[in-house]
């Protein structure tokens, strides 16, 4: 699992694809867009489905309300625009029409956080973990790479209920064959360790593999657990690295508050009380830049875990 020879491919790229494989098996999948379908890749569906694509235009707020109708009436519908517009901008309908009547809606969201890159602050979605974790009956998502995207968007559209699915723009190393086992609600330990742990999500996982392989090389041995679900947790895996470690480092592109850390910081205080530190994005907004750049300018890199990991220990 080197990140320097791995193949990269957007998870974008990869929901796109699963969009049409899931329209070949299920005639209920339907896919609605806010006038982005080339970003977000569910024009992949809207050609080979035509009939069960709806583009409903720079009307986000409709789109979801539209998905709940589609939900109500036995459809599975897959509702996508960038990350901000998918959360903030639709808080409203997402908790009244989407989750207080538990409809089985998919909010499938893309370009999140920083690594939107040059489209700066204004688009790049570092709140909407927090908000979509304290809505009562979603669940949030945030796949790691293009096999683990695949796998996700299936479990998804075969398990009911409201979820919020966090994907990026650029390209990322592919982590996992198709032997990779995904299942809702589970976190998976991808490098084995017992001197500490590194949590990670979304594009901060194969960074988290880098700054484990860092840290081999000082004769420290992290695990990486990879967790995909933010909400629900599996606490599970969190108590069982904090047992066997010295201190976990969790690593996610999102807010620190709300996001992942703070997730693993709640499993932590009421089960098992360890040292944690936190890599994310600091209670700042973003800026432009390439996704590169500002990765490196927030911290969001397999030095500072490094750093954090030596800090726990």
């Amino acid at each position: 699992m080197s990140n320097e020879t791995a193949k990269k491919i957007a998870t974008r790229d990869a929901y796109g694809q699963a969009l049409v494989e899931l329209g070949h098996e299920n005639k209920d999948i339907v896919v609605l867009d806010a006038d982005l379908a080339k970003s977000t890749k569910t024009a992949d569906f809207a050609k080979a489905f035509p009939e069960r694509f709806f583009d409903v235009g720079i009307a986000e707020a409709n789109m979801i309300g539209m998905a709940a109708g589609l939900a109500a009436s036995g459809k599975i519908p897959f509702a996508s625009t960038f990350a901000l517009f998918g959360s903030l901008r639709v808080a409203d309908m997402v908790r009244n029409s989407v989750c207080y009547p538990n409809l089985n809606v998919k909010i499938a969201v893309t370009h999140q956080g920083l690594t939107l890159g040059e489209d700066g602050a204004s688009h790049q979605a570092v709140e909407d973990v927090a908000l979509m974790r304290a809505i009562p009956n979603m669940t949030v998502i945030m796949p790691a790479d293009a096999t683990e995207t695949k796998k996700a968007i299936h479990a998804a559209a075969n398990t009911y209920g409201p979820m919020y699915i966090r994907m990026g723009r650029p390209s990322v190393p592919v982590l996992f064959d198709d032997s990779y086992e995904f299942e809702i609600g589970k976190g998976v330990q991808i490098c084995e360790g017992n001197d500490m742990a590194i949590i990670a999500t979304g594009v901060m996982v194969h960074i988290a593999v880098a700054a484990a392989e860092q840290l081999a090389k000082e004769g420290i041995q992290a695990r990486v657990i990879n967790m995909a679900t933010i909400k629900p947790i599996d606490a599970d895996i969190i108590v069982k690295a904090a047992r066997e470690t010295k201190g976990i480092v969790t690593a996610e592109e999102c807010n620190i508050y709300g996001g992942l850390g703070a997730a693993v910081a709640e499993v932590l205080c009421e089960q098992h009380p360890a040292k944690l530190r936190r890599v994310g994005v600091e209670d700042t907004f973003g800026e432009s830049g390439t996704p590169d750049e500002l990765l490196q300018k927030y911290g969001l890199t397999a030095e500072n875990i490094v750093a954090k990991a030596k800090e726990l220990l």
